[in-house]
């Protein structure tokens, strides 16, 4: 296992870190809670016993039930890692049950320490933005409760680029607590984060963090070409699936080619989308969240797999995206002076580009 401290800080993270968004169990409620506490002990046992020094939950998972879980399947052993989670979402049904104001992430942060057993979370990130609130009053909120003890580290999640800038500025302009690190989607599937988010995480020294590195399985196999598509990948009007992929045909052709580099290495698909995702640009740490002792097995196992240069570009290749302005634009006008923190990605869209000349 691997370590990098976690963007302009000395916390070191491994870069596997378990999810826990299954650990609250069938919305039915068909597990009992002794069932999910036992099984997230041996889901944490596993990934504990290969180097993993962090989990990551939210009070959204479960509407708090996996905050729960996690905490009694850690126990005596939540010293030794690295505890995330985040706030934000509605909790309840009234006005300022939800969002980013101090009423608020006071009330969430306090709620997940009871949850989770704890007197204080490590990383506690904003899960969205919040459109109503001043930046202010949550960096505040924010920088009262590291002072206060009750948490170590702040974090953002699911921020556009202009919303991450304006938070470190605002941060850096009054002298209040600065996020160190970004948690973001990001996918081979899914590379929009490459436009603004992940060359502000270079040029800022934001950690990045990523959720869903197999699009909910998609990059794992479950997308095949010829097949049928499985229900839960589908965008009907009653349900939004998450991810959202906006282009079926491409995600099949991007999951044909990790399983064909997957049969020639003997290793599963999914371990070769992890190993591709660990070494982009700007990665920090990859989320993975199994209920399946085997499957998580089989993820942790992508620290000892690196791809070679040929099986990279052929991920790259199928899963690049059209440059978006104004990255043509810088390529078409042959744009000197690159800023080192686009520049990887500018060269990637450069590539497409010139694919396509006839």
């Amino acid at each position: 296992m691997k370590y990098q401290p976690l963007g302009q800080s000395g916390l070191l993270i491994s870069e596997i870190i378990v999810g826990t968004s299954s650990f609250g169990g069938h919305a039915d409620g068909s597990q009992s809670k002794k069932e999910l506490v036992d099984q997230a002990k041996k889901i944490l046992n596993i990934a504990f016993d290969a180097g993993v020094n962090m989990v990551d939950t939210a009070d959204l998972y479960g509407q708090g039930r996996s905050e729960t879980i996690l905490g009694e399947a850690l126990g005596t052993v939540r010293k030794d890692i690295i505890l995330a989670s985040k706030g934000r979402n509605p909790t309840g049904n009234g006005k300022n049950e939800s969002g980013a104001s101090r009423h608020h992430l006071i009330s969430a942060c306090e709620a997940s320490l009871k949850r989770l057993g704890t007197d204080y979370i490590d990383l506690y990130q904003m899960h969205n933005w919040d459109g109503l609130t001043p930046i202010d009053e949550t960096l505040e909120a924010l920088t009262n409760l590291v002072r206060s003890g009750k948490v170590r580290y702040i974090g953002t999640s699911n921020y556009t680029g202009w919303q991450l800038t304006k938070t470190l500025y605002v941060a850096d302009l009054k002298s209040l607590i600065r996020p160190i690190a970004q948690q973001i989607h990001y996918s081979p599937e899914s590379r929009d984060a490459e436009y603004e988010l992940l060359p502000a995480a270079i040029d800022q020294q934001v950690g990045t963090i990523i959720w869903s590195p197999l699009a909910k399985g998609a990059m794992a196999g479950r997308l095949r070409q010829g097949k049928p598509v499985p229900q839960d990948f589908l965008q009907t009007e009653a349900r939004w699936t998450e991810p959202y992929m906006h282009d079926i045909d491409r995600a099949m052709r991007i999951s044909e080619v990790l399983l064909n580099i997957a049969e020639e290495l003997a290793v599963s698909p999914a371990r070769v989308c992890l190993a591709w995702l660990k070494n982009r640009p700007a990665i920090t740490g990859i989320i993975v969240g199994s209920t399946d002792e085997q499957q998580m097995k089989d993820n942790l196992a992508t620290t000892d797999l690196t791809l070679s240069a040929e099986h990279t570009q052929q991920i790259t290749d199928v899963s690049a995206q059209n440059p978006r302005y104004p990255y043509w634009h810088r390529i078409t006008t042959h744009m000197d002076r690159i800023d080192p923190a686009e520049s990887s990605f500018l060269a990637e869209a450069e590539r497409v580009m010139r694919n396509q000349i006839v």
